[in-house]
C-alpha cells in the first residue's frame, strides 16, 4: 500500500539562498521549479529523496521558535560515508556544526542548520 516517502516540504524565506545551500553545499540537484498563485516551489533531489522548497509570496511564515523541543517533525537526516570528511568540507564552505559530532559504537552523528534554521542531521553508520 505505502511505497516510500515521496518528498519533504521545507518553507524558506529566501528561495534562491535555500537552493544554493542545498545544491552547492549538500549536493542536491534542482529538478524543477513552479509558481502558483501565492507560492514558489522548487524540487531538489538527492539519492532518491526529494525536498520541496516552498516560498510563500503573499504571506510571511512565522519564524521557527528558538530553543527547546516542539511537537511535530523535528529534522531530516542525511547519511554520510565519512563524518570527518563531511564536516571538513562543510567547514570549508562556512557551515559549522550546531550540535556534535558524537560517536557511538554503531554510528557518528552531528547536526547543521540550513539558512532558514532548519536542523539537518548528518549520520554515518559504523555498524548495521
Amino acid at each position: 500500500m505505502f511505497k516510500r516517502i515521496d518528498h519533504i516540504e521545507l518553507v524558506t524565506g529566501d528561495e534562491e539562498r535555500a537552493i544554493r545551500f542545498y545544491t552547492e553545499v549538500l549536493g542536491f540537484e534542482l529538478r524543477s521549479r513552479y509558481e502558483v498563485p501565492g507560492l514558489k516551489l522548487a524540487y531538489l533531489d538527492l539519492g532518491g529523496t526529494t525536498i520541496e522548497l516552498m516560498n510563500f509570496t503573499e504571506t510571511v511564515p512565522a519564524p521557527r521558535p528558538e530553543g527547546g523541543e516542539r511537537m511535530g517533525y523535528r529534522m531530516m537526516a542525511l547519511e554520510v560515508d565519512d563524518m570527518q570528511a563531511a564536516l571538513s568540507m562543510l567547514a570549508q564552505k562556512g557551515i559549522e556544526c550546531s550540535w556534535g559530532p558524537l560517536t557511538r559504537p554503531a554510528y557518528a552523528r552531528a547536526e547543521i542548520r540550513d539558512p532558514d534554521g532548519n536542523s539537518i542531521e548528518l549520520r554515518q553508520w559504523i555498524q548495521r
